[in-house]
């Protein structure tokens, strides 16, 4: 089996500060740290360690789209080497006139545990028929896709490209931005797809629960629903069923946030794991309790290393 993904991928800096800095104020930083970032980066960075330390039988070797500067440049290398020889490469985009990579500088604010993030992007964005050339190529070898909600009008045209022409490829979908116009349309196309909280608060809906139910009738398409609701936990909802089931978040004795930073990108690492890797050897109930126990041990750490020893809790 094969996964690829499709997304931005960013090189994050993050500075954890007392309090959020104010306007024309100077602050000193008590920490700074650098790290390759991006939705669908961050979940191939998880997922590769599960496949690599899972009992399960199945073979999944992972793939990623994202739109990269220079193939010479620092930062692709950086980029190249943080992920291979376990995440294939060789069907990225490479903008080769530009050098400079997508980049993220996150605001950690160790008084409220929260972040406030800046992005920049001079990278042109995929076009549909760059991801027609790729998925020409991969296609025929390729059983699932997962997409980042990102310029929804393009990654659209993409999901109906393997429709038309990949019908038994199995498509997921992130929506989470709020606000995004065109997420909505994404969702009614794809075969799993995973809400976040703000994208459901942004759209009326005033639980977990709520959202996957009243969701299902109009992704008609789908089979499975997931919605994340930070420290409530998690709600799936298979559509053949009509039944939502919850899972609470993830615990421990010393339990602590620690980096909020990916926790929904984990969350869907462990979930697609499930999915792929599990099948039906775990109940959906389990699916979604593993999936909130990887996101809940990355809260709890800096960083995504050592994320595989969510699989001891299933041994």
């Amino acid at each position: 089996m094969s996964l690829v993904a499709v997304g931005a991928c960013y090189l994050d800096t993050i500075l954890t500060t007392p309090h959020y800095p104010g306007e024309d104020e100077k602050l000193r930083a008590s920490n700074i740290s650098r790290r390759r970032g991006g939705n669908c980066p961050n979940t191939l960075e998880v997922l590769q360690q599960l496949v690599a330390h899972g009992s399960s039988t199945a073979q999944l070797s992972l793939n990623l789209v994202a739109i990269l500067p220079a193939s010479s440049s620092a930062a692709s290398q950086q980029i190249r080497a943080a992920f291979e020889p376990h995440v294939n490469l060789d069907h990225c985009i490479y903008r080769e006139d530009l050098t400079e990579p997508a980049s993220s500088y996150i605001f950690k604010s160790q008084a409220t545990g929260s972040r406030t993030i800046v992005n920049y992007n001079e990278l042109p964005e995929m076009t549909v028929d760059e991801f027609v050339t790729i998925a020409n190529t991969l296609g025929p070898t390729i059983s699932w896709f997962h997409f980042e909600g990102r310029i929804p009008e393009v990654t659209l045209s993409c999901i109906r490209y393997l429709r038309q022409h990949f019908p038994s490829v199995r498509i997921s979908v992130e929506v989470e931005k709020p606000g995004r116009p065109g997420l909505q349309e994404l969702a009614e196309e794809a075969d799993v797809v995973f809400y976040s909280k703000s994208w459901a608060q942004g759209n009326g809906y005033n639980s977990a629960e709520q959202c996957v139910q009243e969701q299902s009738s109009l992704t008609k398409k789908a089979s499975l629903l997931c919605c994340t609701w930070g420290e409530h936990g998690a709600v799936a909802l298979s559509t053949a069923t009509k039944d939502a089931i919850h899972q609470p978040a993830y615990t421990a004795p010393d339990f602590r946030i620690v980096d909020t930073i990916g926790a929904g990108d984990s969350f869907n690492a462990g979930m697609l794991y499930a999915l792929l890797c599990q099948r039906d050897e775990w109940s959906l109930s389990q699916k979604l309790s593993f999936a909130n126990r990887v996101a809940g041990m990355k809260v709890s750490q800096e960083g995504f290393s050592g994320l595989h020893r969510a699989l001891s809790s299933i041994r």
